[in-house]
């Protein structure tokens, strides 16, 4: 490398505000939107962040999922975790046709149709929390008491897990995205879980029910069949997936509407505009806060770049979605915003399955709040509230809330 050659940065991880993505990512984009960059392995790759070239790089079919071939931003992985062997049924990091056959056995459980059924379940959880929380009185840690507890019954029962193991759960979920877990950690915590959910699928297969992971056990449409090993990651991968994310979207999301009281206050008075301000929430607060990494298979062009066969990208969705060229005055919280194709669930083969089933429990969740708790304010400094910013999944430790008079 010649001495004028630049040398590639590493990964911009320092926030200035909590609300928003590091700063350096809004002058990539308006300066380097295809910027070199040296990920936590020491690997070398793209830092994409322009919502144009984020969505074509996650809907190319050149570029790969695989934890082998991609890098990896937040830290360095055991080399036994980079291929699909260590985690069977974790399609997130899986390429077609491993990818293609278990998505194709879940999309069932993840259809509007499906979710819709599971609607009115969704409502009565959201309605016994909020009583909870009532009965309680303020001040309480909203994401205690609020933001973790519904999204974790919604998944344990599609699921059929016994909720009694919530707590044992939540402490590997949290460990796991732990950006100082050392590589020995974390495959300990793998195998774990991994543990916890083989067990589970062998009880299941003695005695089935009615839900997600009985149903995948005895699948006539699985061919082979499923191994209770496959069933296990995938269940793993639900479990993560559809708790972790939507707790979180929750308690930050909430605590962005409170520091924002006019957008509070337009929900408060118009409760028809949910939907609205649930797709604003994910967009300005996309919590998948490092980004999505993939590997080129294939030699490509992105935005006139020449990429490589064997370079890793990484796809910066929080950059994406403060775009100002897609939407205007992006960093501005408006819940009124009418179009909004934010990228907060990814794009591609690997948008994300549980999506619908998301908007779900955030729209029931966020409206159940506001008409339950309408004065609904901060109980502490803001400083006093712990972010996650050491997490892959960013968002809120604690929450302390209260409501009622002021006085």
């Amino acid at each position: 490398m010649s001495d004028t050659e630049q040398q590639p940065a590493t990964l911009p991880r320092q926030r200035t505000c909590p609300f928003s993505p590091p700063p350096e990512l809004e002058e990539l984009r308006r300066t380097d939107p295809i910027s070199r960059m040296r990920f936590a392995d020491d690997s070398e790759g793209w830092l994409l962040t322009r919502h144009a070239d984020v969505r074509a790089a996650l809907a190319a079919p050149r570029v790969s999922s695989h934890p082998g071939k991609t890098p990896q931003p937040w830290r360095n992985l055991a080399p036994e975790m980079r291929g699909e062997e260590y985690l069977p049924g974790f399609l997130i990091f899986m390429d077609p046709p491993n990818h293609t056959r278990y998505r194709r056995l879940l999309t069932k459980w993840f259809t509007m149709r499906a979710i819709r059924k599971l609607e009115p379940r969704i409502e009565q959880i959201v309605t016994d929390t909020l009583d909870a929380m009532e009965a309680q009185g303020g001040p309480v840690d909203l994401v205690q008491s609020f933001a973790l507890p519904i999204p974790l019954l919604v998944i344990c029962e599609l699921m059929g897990i016994r909720y009694d193991d919530r707590a044992e759960f939540m402490d590997m979920v949290l460990r796991l995205q732990d950006l100082e877990a050392t590589p020995e950690e974390l495959g300990a915590l793998g195998a774990k879980m991994n543990e916890f959910m083989i067990n589970l699928c062998a009880a299941k297969r003695e005695n089935p029910g009615d839900d997600l992971l009985s149903h995948l056990i005895q699948d006539p449409d699985a061919t082979p069949a499923l191994t209770d090993v496959e069933v296990a990651g995938i269940g793993v991968l639900m479990l993560i997936a559809g708790h972790e994310t939507s707790a979180n979207m929750l308690g930050v999301g909430t605590y962005t509407l409170l520091q924002n009281p006019d957008q509070w206050a337009l929900l408060r008075d118009d409760i028809s505009l949910i939907d609205q301000a649930v797709e604003e929430l994910l967009r300005h607060q996309t919590i998948v806060q490092q980004g999505l990494p993939r590997g080129v298979t294939e030699d490509m062009e992105i935005a006139g770049h020449s990429v490589k066969a064997g370079e890793a990208l990484l796809a910066s969705l929080p950059a994406a979605n403060r775009d100002p060229d897609v939407f205007p005055d992006p960093d501005r919280l408006d819940i009124t915003r009418e179009h909004n194709p934010h990228l907060a669930f990814g794009h591609g083969i690997h948008l994300c399955l549980g999506m619908e089933l998301a908007r779900v429990e955030m729209r029931s969740a966020w409206r159940g709040l506001v008409q339950r708790f309408p004065t609904l304010r901060m109980a502490a400094a803001p400083e006093d509230v712990r972010w996650r910013d050491d997490q892959i999944v960013y968002g809120v430790y604690n929450l302390p809330v209260t409501w009622g008079d002021a006085s």
